[in-house]
């Protein structure tokens, strides 16, 4: 799965630059950004601390974390200027993209422990998921909702992507891949023609 996601990942990213899209920040700025940084020398270290952390992590999480690496296909396409709106694919579990931000196991921990101290004083039950991307809004500079994530813990092979819908990570990844790397639909009379040529001949996870 791993494997064939990171495939796909780079023939995306050589159709897109070759199209000219410019990966960008998700700001006012609009910054430029590496859309891809493959796995670090300290991956599968960090793979071991997300599974000693949150007890049962889904196999096919830590083998994005330690074959595939962390993916930012926000932008804009010069034919498709609304694909910053259709909800381009990213994952970022390592936090490789930005070292000078908070470290990413800060982030993760902030959450985790507002979220346990939350359920512990209203009595509540709710699931941790952990964040891996902003919402579709967020990630066009607009207010959004919570970030996409997995549900944890859950010691499954597979995981829930908590997103616009919640689906197996293999799911979602499948549906991003089958549309380009931008799964929700925009309306561009030019959409349909630009994901169908990056999509093609992309490998099934």
């Amino acid at each position: 799965m791993a494997h064939r996601a990171r495939q796909n990942i780079e023939v995306l990213l050589e159709r897109l630059t070759a199209d000219g899209y410019a990966f960008h920040a998700n700001d006012d700025e609009q910054a430029v950004v590496p859309a891809h940084v493959p796995p670090t020398a300290t991956a599968a270290e960090h793979a071991d601390w997300l599974a000693n952390q949150y007890t049962e992590i889904p196999m096919t999480v830590l083998s994005w974390v330690r074959l595939v690496g962390d993916v930012w296909l926000v932008g804009t396409h010069p034919q498709w200027p609304a694909s910053v709106s259709a909800d381009p694919l990213v994952i970022e579990l390592e936090g490789s993209r930005d070292p000078d931000e908070l470290s990413i196991r800060d982030y993760f921990q902030d959450e985790w422990t507002e979220l346990n101290d939350y359920n512990e004083e209203h009595g509540e039950a709710d699931v941790f998921v952990l964040p891996l991307a902003p919402d579709r809004l967020h990630k066009e500079n607009t207010s959004g909702g919570p970030p996409y994530g997995i549900a944890l813990p859950d010691g499954c092979v597979d995981g829930l992507f908590v997103g616009e819908t919640i689906t197996p990570f293999v799911a979602y990844l499948n549906r991003v891949f089958e549309t380009g790397g931008f799964p929700y639909s925009t309306g561009s009379p030019d959409e349909w023609r630009i994901k169908r040529d990056l999509a093609r001949d992309l490998l099934p996870l």
